[in-house]
């Protein structure tokens, strides 16, 4: 086919945007706060507003019942993609290789394409032994690592804050460091890490995962007294403590194109409304950012 002159300057022009667009990373939106949605409702919402995709709970209690996964995780995909959406990741409880759900959860999601996975969380034990801890976390990463690899599905290690192993990145990272990067990483979470490191920790903890980045999370917070006590609060997103123009941009400065995953985790009347301003947020930074 030939083009006019006139085409070809617009084909010119468009370009940039394009190569823009494909250059960002994906957006997706964390299901767990709109469970109570079917897949259709779930797809027809988030394409809406705007995501790429979902990352869909696949755990007890989640959008995608673990017993369930053979039929319903297709389901979900196929409802998905009939919306324009993807889905490159999906969270699960998985900390054991034996986990009598593993198999059929990791082969039905690779067998769908889905490109990550997000692990489960280990705890420290109250008053027990921390290096005891760590080493059981090893064990048990290196035996889901080894299953990621067989299904050809990434996992990834979410830093939570409070008594969960891998709160801080210094400890996860040591867990991980030993194993293969292509199958396991870590899933950054802003608010976590800033809750845990406000000052610098989030920032040292950012650079330290960014070799092996799969995932990153985006919610904000707020510390609040509850009783004559302090404790942290969820909020919209750009009103707490997260520093997210610096976050955004050191995700851009390290050409991180991988997956965004948005948690509206807050109380609100309207959680679609809250989605959609949260969405808008991100939006905004990493237009400034991919700029």
């Amino acid at each position: 086919m030939n083009l006019t002159r006139r085409e070809l300057l617009a084909v010119a022009a468009g370009a940039p945007a394009l190569a823009a667009a494909k250059q960002r990373p994906l957006v997706v939106l964390f299901s767990k706060p709109v469970q109570s949605m079917g897949y259709e409702e779930l797809g027809r919402m988030a394409k809406r507003v705007g995501f790429d995709g979902i990352d869909l709970t696949v755990r007890p209690n989640g959008h995608v019942l673990p017993q369930r996964v053979e039929r319903d995780l297709p389901a979900a995909h196929e409802a998905l993609q009939k919306h324009g959406l993807s889905l490159p990741m999906i969270t699960t409880a998985l900390t054991s290789p034996a986990d009598p759900s593993a198999r059929s959860i990791l082969s039905t999601a690779a067998r769908l394409k889905v490109r990550y996975f997000k692990l489960g969380y280990w705890r420290y034990p109250r008053g027990g032994d921390v290096r005891a801890a760590l080493a059981k976390a090893r064990e048990e990463a290196r035996g889901l690592a080894e299953l990621a690899r067989e299904y050809g599905i990434e996992a990834a290690w979410h830093n939570h804050s409070g008594n969960y192993v891998g709160h801080s990145l210094w400890d996860s990272d040591s867990i991980i460091a030993g194993l293969d990067a292509k199958w396991i990483g870590h899933y950054y979470d802003f608010a976590h890490a800033s809750s845990e490191g406000s000052v610098g920790g989030w920032q040292i903890g950012l650079r330290l995962a960014l070799p092996r980045l799969k995932l990153v999370a985006v919610k904000d917070y707020l510390w609040e007294k509850v009783d004559g006590a302090w404790a942290r609060r969820t909020c919209p997103l750009g009103e707490g403590l997260v520093k997210l123009p610096e976050c955004f941009a050191m995700l851009a400065a390290a050409n991180f194109r991988n997956v965004i995953s948005l948690h509206m985790e807050y109380h609100t009347p309207d959680p679609v409304k809250a989605i959609a301003q949260d969405f808008s947020v991100v939006k905004a930074q990493l237009a400034k950012a991919y700029a």
